[in-house]
């Protein structure tokens, strides 16, 4: 396995593919179009350098001794999330759509022009990009909301607590967050997290009563 030079700013794709001329011949043809490229000869290999070294997208020969592209693309996608694209000598229709159904951002059919590799990798790393976004904005979504909940939450047991108001209750929580510089949420995991370790203690002491009745 070897590393070809960054050049500056460049993506990094990682090649995975058991014939070494077809390794050498893309990893010119990428390096030569400004990106850095790794190269593995079998699936192991790939993520052996994957434990080493961060990439933007892997282009997998699918048919390999050992773990095939197919069976690598299912660890990327539990283990890293990388995105992928295939490189196989089959065309087969059922083919392709497994590797759509694998989650791949691209196809290339051997044996390929050489013109037409680099736009198609370009056309998948713009791919992958609009699903690295989308899951950006669910995740800040899924924070949004969680945290929402727990302000929610946090206010209502202030309001049981204080005997108060709902706004009351807000704006003492937001008071508190802007003195000590800290967000809202935190404020509201804090009290969320005291009111459980008191709920455990409330708990103990009912079972030691228990104990000695």
């Amino acid at each position: 396995m070897a590393t070809t030079a960054a050049p500056p700013f460049s993506r990094r794709i990682l090649l995975v593919d058991d014939d070494t001329i077809t390794l050498d011949l893309l990893s010119h043809l990428f390096h030569h179009a400004g990106f850095a490229t790794g190269k593995a000869a079998s699936g192991e290999a790939a993520l052996e350098a994957l434990a080493q070294q961060a990439y933007d997208l892997a282009l997998l020969d699918v048919n390999m001794p050992g773990m095939s592209g197919l069976e690598l693309a299912k660890r990327l996608q539990a283990d890293s999330q990388l995105p992928f694209m295939f490189l196989s000598s089959n065309n087969d229709i059922k083919l392709v759509r497994q590797a759509a159904d694998y989650g791949a951002v691209g196809y290339l059919v051997k044996p390929f022009e050489h013109g037409q590799i680099v736009p198609a990798v370009e056309a998948a790393l713009a791919r992958a990009d609009e699903i690295r976004q989308l899951r950006r904005t669910e995740a800040n979504l899924t924070a949004a909301l969680a945290a929402g909940r727990e302000t929610s939450m946090a206010v209502g047991l202030l309001m049981a607590r204080l005997q108060t108001d709902r706004n009351t209750a807000f704006e003492v929580m937001r008071d508190y967050a802007r003195a000590n510089r800290c967000k809202l949420n935190e404020v509201a995991q804090e009290l969320l997290a005291a009111e459980e370790k008191i709920g455990v203690f409330k708990t103990m002491v009912a079972n030691m009563r228990n104990k000695s009745a």
